[in-house]
């Protein structure tokens, strides 16, 4: 099993993805806040920028960054940013007709800028990282069984959401005797 990166290398990711946010800084010759830098993702994602009301923050894996420390400095980080940068520069849409994308041309264009890759996803072994397994729960309609994502579990308990076949157009209904 990998261990997770220790405060050492947690300080060097901090430093690279403060490095990146002063060359945005020059790049669009304006200030942009810091951001919180947090490693507490896990599964299979390396990164992601999070914006969480009025804060904005991004959190990294520390068992990919552990495994794959320099690829990750050189990949990770920079991507992390520009999503961060573009966030604070055009929000989620520039015009009404113009939606900014996730990995659109302002982002695209941005990790041009930091000379990074853009490349939307690593692709990495992750054998010894440990895993998020999303649990699943049996429900049925009138021709199949189907298994929900715990979201849309919960989604239904709480009487937000219905969910309908594809195939019947009937609802689905939980199975019982699930715990």
């Amino acid at each position: 099993m990998i261990e997770p990166i220790g405060k050492a290398q947690q300080l060097l990711v901090v430093e690279h993805t403060v490095d990146y946010i002063r060359q945005a800084e020059g790049i669009f010759e304006q200030k942009f806040p810091t951001i919180d830098v947090i490693f507490d993702l896990s599964g299979t994602s390396a990164g992601m920028f999070k914006i969480k009301g009025r804060c904005n923050q991004i959190r990294y894996n520390p068992w990919i960054f552990a495994k794959y420390f320099d690829d990750n400095l050189e990949g990770t980080v920079p991507h992390e940013v520009a999503h961060y940068i573009v966030h604070r520069l055009y929000g989620h849409r520039r015009s009404r007709r113009h939606r900014i994308l996730p990995h659109g041309e302002e982002w695209r264009g941005l990790m041009a800028a930091f000379g990074a890759d853009d490349s939307v996803t690593g692709n990495y072994d992750l054998s010894g990282i440990p895993q998020r397994r999303q649990r699943r729960f049996d429900y049925q309609c009138q021709c199949r069984s189907h298994a929900l994502s715990t979201r849309r579990h919960n989604n239904v308990l709480r009487g937000d959401s219905q969910y309908l076949c594809r195939y019947c157009k009937t609802t689905l209904v939980s199975v019982p005797g699930q715990a």
